[in-house]
């Protein structure tokens, strides 16, 4: 019998990142021998056990082979004939298949501490490249959301997708196949990627290879405009940054179905209705739908305090519960500072883009000492003016 610490326990030492949680494999083992050590069994797809003191998960290694469709459609195989390389080869990442070899059952000090990576894991993380193991990978839909979830985690150290397993993702978004992942899921998967220091990138990577179509198409529908697209992942940018709570952050992204929000013509007042339907559809918990639908709601007047009245601001207190919940009115008020914040950002990122789109091959030649300073000004404004109305022109 062998026991390995695998996964991400291995992974975040590699990194340098804590280690919170930590998952063994046991290799030429039995359940009836993993009972007889005392190890209580929770897995009843596959042999799962908690460790009688110090309730770690350890496995037995496994096999898998699809069967059906989603992440729950496969047959699993375990018995004391499955190798570690057997195990490690059906996972997802190759910086998720590496393993370091424990004492014992009860003993998790490492043998030697060295790194068992039969799948190029250690090169990866030197590249700080997010890869597949196998084309086994195409088998669960639910690694589409994993990775994107892996890559906002890690996009703060320079993470990226290697094009090859991004293609794949893409198959999978296309293909129909995460239309069978629970809701449930999508939902764990969804709340932990945007509970993350950098949430926007987890959403954008959905977006960008169509994985969005399925369970939050009105998202995907109303970041076709680039405006709306941009504040609304900037927005999440800020909020991870400054480590606004969950039902905040979920908020900012729901704010993507409100154009009024974001100046832009024809709205069409649906907001509230799509942000029902997504909680609805998505399981999101009641609380996290109604502080969204709270926000869109009341977002013009907690964006103008200053110009309310006293009876605007009292009844915007009863809208909001503040007299019974006072934290929330808190919440929402910095809620809507971090969208305005985002805005705003959005507005001079445009501005500065078109300061650099114009140089002095774009004004009249000849001109000389300030009325060159002049005319590129003019020419800057004239650029930009234009590039607003393209921005917030969504019919």
């Amino acid at each position: 019998m062998q026991v390995y610490l695998v996964g991400g326990a291995v992974r975040d030492r590699l990194l340098g990142r804590p280690v919170t949680d930590k998952d063994f494999v046991v290799v030429g083992s039995s359940v009836e021998q993993m009972l007889a050590a005392g190890f209580q069994q929770v897995g009843a797809d596959f042999p799962v056990f908690l460790h009688p003191t110090s309730h770690e998960e350890y496995a037995l290694a496994r096999t898998e082979r699809k069967q059906g469709h989603g992440y729950q459609g496969f047959s699993v195989h375990a018995s004391p004939d499955v190798t570690l390389f057997d195990d490690l080869q059906r996972r997802d990442l190759t910086i998720n298949a590496m393993a370091i070899e424990m004492t014992s059952l009860t003993d998790d000090t490492p043998i030697t501490g060295e790194v068992i990576d039969y799948h190029g894991g250690l090169e990866d993380i030197e590249q700080k490249t997010l890869r597949h193991v196998s084309n086994a990978f195409s088998e669960d839909p639910l690694r589409v959301l994993r990775v994107a979830r892996f890559y906002g985690r890690y996009h703060d150290l320079g993470f990226s997708i290697s094009s090859d397993t991004l293609q794949l993702m893409r198959k999978l978004a296309t293909s129909g196949e995460l239309t069978h992942l629970s809701s449930e899921r999508v939902w764990q998967e969804s709340s932990r990627a945007t509970m993350q220091t950098s949430p926007h990138i987890y959403w954008q990577t959905l977006f960008d290879i169509g994985a969005l179509n399925d369970n939050f198409a009105a998202i995907a529908q109303a970041w076709q405009n680039t405006t709306i697209k941009e504040t609304a992942q900037t927005a999440l940018y800020f909020a991870g940054q400054m480590q606004l709570n969950l039902s905040q952050r979920w908020a900012l992204l729901m704010a993507s179905l409100d154009d009024s929000l974001f100046h832009l013509k024809n709205y069409k007042g649906t907001a509230s209705k799509n942000i029902s339907n997504i909680g609805q559809s998505s399981k999101v918990p009641k609380a996290h739908t109604q502080f969204a639908s709270l926000f869109v709601q009341q977002a013009q007047q907690l964006n103008n305090i200053e110009d309310l009245d006293a009876a605007q601001k009292l009844d915007l207190i009863q809208a909001c519960s503040a007299h019974k919940v006072p934290e929330k009115l808190s919440q929402l008020l910095v809620t809507s500072q971090v969208l305005q914040l985002a805005i705003h950002h959005r507005q001079m990122m445009l501005a500065l883009s078109s300061f650099h789109a114009i140089d002095i091959t774009d004004i009249t030649s000849g001109l000389k000492g300030p009325a060159i300073g002049a005319a590129l000004r003019d020419a800057r404004i004239q650029h930009l003016q234009t590039q607003n109305e393209q921005a917030y022109d969504r019919s």
